[in-house]
């Protein structure tokens, strides 16, 4: 996989980590599997940080746009909304 973003890693590894993004979305805007999100992961955490997200990730309905309930309508909370900062780099409120 190549990025030519240097922010995208990081946003990759955010979207990953949050409950309600599916792994459908990581793949529509960057093109990764599922199978390539953990591979990632793997490689980009800690081995402890890995372990808590896979045992956080695994099974977790909001994960898999398939499994999702239909009152999941959106793929982030709505008070998620991040600000760029002066660096590039996004910021949460």
């Amino acid at each position: 996989m190549q990025l030519t973003d240097p922010g995208d890693l990081d946003r990759i590894i955010e979207m990953a980590w949050e409950d309600r993004t599916p792994f459908e979305a990581i793949e529509t805007l960057y093109g990764l599997r599922q199978n390539d999100v953990i591979a990632l992961m793997r490689r980009e955490l800690k081995p402890r940080s890995f372990k808590v997200w896979r045992e956080r990730t695994n099974g977790r309905k909001t994960k898999h746009k398939a499994l999702r309930s239909a009152s999941v309508g959106r793929s982030h909370c709505k008070s998620q909304y991040k600000v760029k900062s002066s660096n590039g780099k996004a910021n949460r409120r």
